[in-house]
């Protein structure tokens, strides 16, 4: 036997070295890898040779190798073993545990992993080594019972309950261990190191679970230990992962209290001193993260404890704690940076907190002076905003992030940030240009990296930030109104003489810029947001405004069509302050005339209506070259239909009645009221919206038929792709962006592909955000068109079945979701198989408060409230059946967000307005199966179990006692209990029965049904570890009492003759 274990070991190690050898094909490492397997699973050579290839002797390879095979026969042919085997293999494990490793500092971190696994019932042990394997199977046994939960259930709760129930031991013996270690490592004893780092990494698995208590005991004598083991060096990370796991427990209040004596003097003093040192290195970054993860953490408890029931104080050494968070946050590192930033945040935004003094400093520092403490802390976020706005595409979260925490601040000081903001712009306006070393742009011309540039953006940040805080939170009297015009008349007059704006007047000459298009974008959003913010301030200039646009629209090469339109928009604004009907409809009909003459002349009447005379004219029948001078006409006339979408969408979105019903009543804009009281508006722009419809029909029926086989095969072989995807488009779902300086001082050139591809997604998104807002702005007047409906249902939803997804999710989101109350005929629109799907269904069938309701409470209570839509839709038998139809055959769609909603809040709501009906049997039966198999789809996860087995549970009881063959369902479930099924069912069934409570019968069905669950894809063909015979480790025996022989209980006296009380 011993020829043939030294034989089988041999092939092992080549076997192992061919495996891991880098220089192997891929043919012989597999069949390497199949020898290996398969020695673990038949050889009956497996303890020898596993104990002969573990010896220290072997390479650190062949050891690991050896002990794998050891774990693997415990962990699977445990139970095939004799009881002489099982004894010889633990005295083997207790001898390699003992003997079978080298020196703590030389052994291998993996081989002593591996041993841990398999010794992990063997707790008795001496020496630093030994210690040290023991604080590894401690972690082990943390990871097997509460992360990963790889044991037997019953086993891994018998483990789990004895550990809590020693938990005070067990965390007693880690923190001896671990005192004892740091004190010897403080003498120079390096293998002491290694001790106190695996007792901390073991101290790591426990804190996350265990109770409160256990961690605060002692006066946080616990968390104090690991405050000063940020100071050590070779520690400091272990012991800083331990304090983030710990300050980020959650729990009651009360118990988590005790966390407020990090603030004691000690403890912040180790954590201030730790935070101030920034040096970056390796596994001193690693530690500076974790250490700013434990700032945020703190500073979490801190807003969750001040200010609530259980009256803790703002601590005394506050600014202490923000002194060591302002490290992170002027700390050199991207990351650091922006994960102080939502700390900032919350004690900013804190009711208490926020008042206090030392955060009222941190806010009223100018950062270019030194007068004041908080001027560091300004000087970092100007700091901020000046190095790293507009850095990259990344740093967009950053961005958003730092622009809420200034918004917060000068919320707090409104009137200290403006100054600060004013300082500011005054040193900008003074400061010269400086075009930084730009290589690849024209002398002397800025460019998005220039640092004048940089700190112009980020000064324009915060400014923004400021005005918006200073009107919402300062007094109208209190306003810095005659500093505002100061500053306002200096950037009026500013004139930076920088040759980059010859850009801006060349563009006639070349294409624009990403960035010159930027500004422009930027700027007509800006217009636009003055004008629905402030309308009342323009009103005065109104007529100003007015020749000022025109004349700008008129010189066509000046203004882009969007452009144009974004002017119009904002006029439309404005008119909504006069209050008077008959003078806005006169203003939007002079306003749209040229768009109302343009759209519907003959000639665009025979474009919009014909599918071949359209591709005609915005030339996607035609064959061209990026040098074709033959686009500019179909250019023009793409420009031409852009025009008028856009145009009739910016005032059908913003033309409106005044706000205050007396307004406008007294302004002509009221023409009745409804039964119940409400007034019906009239819109100025509802006359010539009803003359674009018919068009604007015509050319959504034309767009879904573009995309018939007949239209697709017209399209010319340049424009053959011009319905898919952009380019532009794929990449911004896959998150991929060009480098910054290509994408903004670049000019913006695409190919006539990209154009037609752009101008045909923008058509098609323009069509149905017009048709959407018009049921918003027109209400009344909109659904009470004459056949409205059909008419709808013959455009919007003709040809949905050549129609691709990418163009129906649009159509859905914003048709149907912005006229859900009213489109009551819409039949159609249930057969589109999307993502969206059943987000819709929720949308149109139960109201908005039932959707709440149901998403945060508990999943398993389905509405019963239909909308107005619903109750329309369930009066249609056949849009009935579709609906049904649709909500249980997606219960089985591999989509668990979608298989949750729609078990919790569509299926019962949609099933129970018929369960006292005549259903037919296999209509029955098919809802039934449907969730049965919608529970061997998702039932692993645990939300999904819950609300397929309610809506199961509703179903079997609701329909049950009529349809017999729903229990022919039932026993086809796999290891189902009949009997079970059978008292189940009595109890149903028999009125006279005794009734279960509700939890119970929950439990019992679920228990019924379980065979159904399928399993998570990464469980389908895992190897179940079984270990027969365990015996309980923890097993409370019940109290006996014997009541004859117990005290007298005073029963006896109530029946005494002696008693009146009867």
């Amino acid at each position: 036997m011993a020829d043939q274990v030294s034989i089988m070991c041999e092939q092992l190690v080549k076997a192992v070295h061919v495996m891991m050898d880098a220089e192997t094909g891929q043919i012989y490492r597999l069949e390497a890898l199949k020898f290996c397997e398969e020695f673990k699973e038949t050889s009956s050579f497996c303890v020898p040779c596993g104990l002969r290839l573990a010896d220290k002797a072997q390479p650190a390879v062949v050891r690991h190798f050896g002990l794998q095979i050891l774990e693997h026969v415990i962990k699977f042919r445990w139970n095939t073993m004799q009881q002489q085997e099982k004894v010889q293999l633990k005295e083997c494990a207790m001898q390699l545990l003992s003997t079978g490793t080298l020196a703590i500092l030389e052994e291998e971190s993996h081989i002593k992993d591996v041993l841990s696994r398999i010794t992990m019932e063997a707790l008795t042990s001496h020496g630093e080594a030994q210690t040290e394997l023991v604080m590894l199977i401690l972690l082990r046994l943390a990871e097997d019972v509460i992360t990963f939960q790889t044991l037997p259930n019953q086993r891994r709760r018998d483990i789990q309950q004895t550990l809590t129930l020693n938990m005070e031991s067990i965390v007693s013996f880690m923190m001896a261990i671990l005192h004892v270690n740091v004190e010897d490592y403080r003498k120079l004893a390096r293998a002491h190191c290694r001790v106190a780092g695996a007792t901390l990494n073991t101290l790591a698995g426990y804190i996350d679970w265990v109770s409160l208590v256990h961690i605060t005991t002692g006066n946080c004598h616990l968390l104090e230990m690991l405050c000063l083991l940020l100071s050590e060096p070779e520690l400091q990370l272990e012991a800083a992962e331990c304090l983030l796991i710990a300050i980020s427990r959650k729990g009651k209040l009360e118990d988590r209290k005790p966390f407020m004596l990090l603030f004691d003097d000690v403890a912040i003093h180790y954590i201030l001193s730790a935070a101030q040192a920034v040096e970056v290195v390796d596994r001193r970054y690693i530690f500076l993260k974790r250490l700013c993860q434990v700032l945020c953490a703190l500073g979490g408890q801190l807003c969750s404890l001040v200010g609530s029931d259980v009256e803790v104080k703002v601590p005394a050494n506050l600014s202490k704690y923000t002194e060591a968070f302002l490290a992170f946050t002027t700390h050199s590192s991207q990351f650091l940076k922006s994960s102080t930033l939502p700390t900032w945040g919350a004690l900013f935004r804190h009711e208490t907190l926020s008042k206090d003094a030392v955060l009222l400093l941190r806010c009223t520092g100018f950062p270019s002076r030194n007068d004041n403490p908080s001027c560091r802390y300004s000087y970092s976020l100007f700091y901020l905003l000046d190095v790293f706005h507009n850095a990259c595409s990344c740093l967009t979260a950053f961005r958003a992030q730092q622009g809420e925490v200034l918004r917060i601040a000068c919320r707090i000081v409104p009137l200290e940030a403006f100054q600060i903001a004013a300082e500011w712009l005054q040193y900008q306006i003074a400061s010269p240009i400086d075009t930084g070393i730009q290589p690849k742009t024209v002398e002397g011309l800025c460019s998005l990296l220039s640092p004048s540039v940089v700190q112009w953006d980020a000064m324009t940040v915060f400014m923004e930030c400021v005005v918006t805080q200073i009107f919402k939170n300062v007094e109208e009297e209190r306003l810095p109104i005659d500093q505002s015009m100061e500053l306002l008349q200096a950037v009026l007059n500013y004139n930076t003489k920088d040759p980059a704006h010859l850009v801006l007047c060349a563009h006639q000459c070349a294409p624009r810029s990403r960035a010159v298009k930027n500004v422009r974008r930027h700027a007509c959003s800006s217009i636009i947001k003055i004008c629905r913010d402030y309308p009342q301030y323009i009103l005065p200039c109104f007529d100003l405004f007015t020749v000022t646009s025109r004349s700008c629209s008129q010189a066509t090469a000046t203004l882009t069509h969007m452009e144009k339109c974004s002017l119009m928009e904002a006029l439309v604004l404005i008119s909504n302050q006069f209050k008077d009907f008959a003078k806005q409809k006169a203003f939007l009909d002079e306003l749209m005339a040229s768009v109302v003459a343009d759209w519907t002349s003959d000639e665009m009447r025979q474009v919009l209506c014909d599918p071949a005379v359209f591709l005609s004219f915005v030339g996607a029948d035609q064959v061209v070259n990026e040098q074709s001078r033959d686009a500019d006409k179909a250019g023009h006339n793409r420009g031409r239909l852009g025009f008028c979408l856009y145009a009739m969408l910016g005032v059908v979105k913003r033309a409106r009645w005044p706000a205050d019903l007396e307004e406008a009543k007294a302004g002509g804009f009221v023409m009745g009221y409804t039964a119940a009281g409400a007034p019906i508006y009239r819109n100025p722009y509802t006359a010539q919206f009803l003359v674009l419809l018919p068009n604007l029909l015509a050319l959504i029926r034309t767009n879904n038929s573009l995309f018939m086989p007949e239209n697709m095969a017209r399209l010319s072989e340049s424009f053959s792709r011009a319905h898919e995807v952009m380019d532009s488009d794929k990449n911004v779902v896959l998150g991929l962006s060009q480098h910054i300086l290509d994408i903004h001082d670049s000019p913006v050139t695409r190919t006539n592909l990209e154009r037609m591809q752009g101008f045909f997604s923008t058509l098609y998104d323009n069509c149905f955000h017009v048709l959407g807002n018009a049921g918003l702005a027109l209400q009344q007047e909109f659904y009470t068109i004459e056949s409205l409906s059909e008419e709808i249902a013959g455009s919007a939803f003709l040809s949905l079945d050549n129609v691709p997804d990418h163009r129906l999710r649009p159509m859905i989101h914003i048709l149907i979701y912005r006229n859900k109350t009213n489109t009551h005929n819409l039949r159609l629109c249930f057969l589109i198989l999307t993502k969206r799907l059943i987000a819709l269904l929720d949308y149109i069938l139960l109201e908005d408060d039932m959707m709440d309701s149901v998403q945060a409470a508990s999943p398993a209570q389905p509405t019963e409230e239909l909308t107005e839509l619903g109750k329309c839709l369930l009066k249609h038998e056949n849009i009935y059946m579709t609906l049904l139809t649709l909500s249980f055959t997606s219960l089985s769609w591999k989509d668990t967000t979608n298989c949750h909603r729609t078990a919790s809040m569509v299926c019962w709501t949609l099933l129970r307005q018929v369960v006292g009906g005549n259903l037919l049997r296999e209509a029955v039966t098919w809802f039934f199966t449907s969730v049965l198999r919608g529970l061997q789809i998702h039932g692993q996860h645990e939300v999904c179990n819950s609300t397929l087995s309610q809506l199961a549970m509703l179903i079997y009881e609701n329909l049950r006692p009529r349809y017999v063959e729903l229990r022919a369902v039932m026993t086809q479930i796999p290891n189902i209990s009949v009997e079970t099924l059978d008292q189940y069912d009595h109890r149903l069934i028999d009125p006279n029965a005794q009734k279960l409570g509700e939890k119970k019968r929950k439990d019992q069905f679920k228990r019924l049904i379980a065979g159904t669950v399928g399993k998570a894809l990464c469980q389908q063909f895992r190897k179940e570890v079984h270990i027969r015979n365990l015996p309980l480790l923890f097993k409370q025996p019940k109290p006996e009492k014997d009541v004859q022989s117990s005290e007298a209980l005073g029963l006896e006296a109530l029946f005494s003759p002696e008693n009146k009380t009867l």
